[in-house]
């Protein structure tokens, strides 16, 4: 186990991402941080630029990245075609009135309307699974409205690939997590020049230029990445 201290407070894959927003203000500032200290020069900006680079791959494997992405879009694509079935259901339950002793909340669709809606998989998995369990006891009533075998098939089937595919969603984002435990000290040292940048950054436009000193503020910057961030998660 790594023992070595996470000196940044942000999520690992954060990290590379804000230092490429503060590289791109620092290509921009350049000559005043050179007229400030001659150690921030060309051969500076592109080192950082190298352990960015060299930190977004561990944070971020390209590959991993890839297959997160279709993994993801197949898991979402599938929360998202339950939503019809559920009506069925919903109709189904309806129909059998004082025969069925639940109601629709009861049965599970209310909660996991709401789950699909947040495309919380793991909420998502744990009503599916209700739902499907009542399917499974209450199945000949549902019959007798009309709901069939292919109905509870495809109840299973969605169930079984959310299953598969959040389970390699989570297996991807562990492995991402341990590799960057293992390498946390080059984690470090990027965010230990990060800081160096921002210090010096605010140091130069806090009078002159507040609004250039907000690019080398770290809660700014970790703000900004969430934004952007946001909708691309969801």
């Amino acid at each position: 186990m790594n023992t070595t201290p996470r000196n940044y407070h942000c999520k690992d894959e954060e990290l590379p991402v804000i230092c490429r927003f503060v590289h791109l203000s620092l290509q921009r500032d350049l000559a005043d941080f050179t007229a400030y200290s001659p150690k921030f020069n060309d051969e500076y900006a592109a080192a950082f630029k190298t352990n960015i680079d060299a930190v977004a791959e561990l944070a971020i494997p390209a590959t991993e990245t890839k297959e997160l992405k279709r993994i993801t879009a197949q898991l979402n694509d599938t929360m998202d075609k339950l939503a019809e079935p559920l009506l069925h259901l919903e109709g189904y339950i309806k129909l059998a009135k004082a025969e069925l002793p639940l109601s629709v909340a009861d049965f599970g669709i209310s909660p996991l309307r709401k789950k699909i809606h947040g495309k919380d998989a793991e909420g998502v998995l744990h009503n599916l699974r209700i739902v499907a369990a009542n399917i499974q006891k209450y199945e000949t009533v549902l019959t007798e409205q009309g709901m069939n075998k292919e109905f509870k098939t495809q109840i299973e089937t969605a169930l079984a690939s959310i299953t598969t595919d959040n389970e390699q969603q989570n297996k991807i984002i562990s492995s991402r997590r341990i590799l960057a435990e293992e390498n946390l000290n080059q984690f470090n040292e990027l965010y230990e020049q990060l800081t160096e940048i921002c210090n010096i950054g605010k140091i130069i436009y806090k009078t002159s230029q507040p609004g250039k000193a907000l690019d080398y503020t770290f809660a700014d910057l970790k703000k900004k990445v969430r934004l952007e961030r946001k909708p691309e998660t969801k």
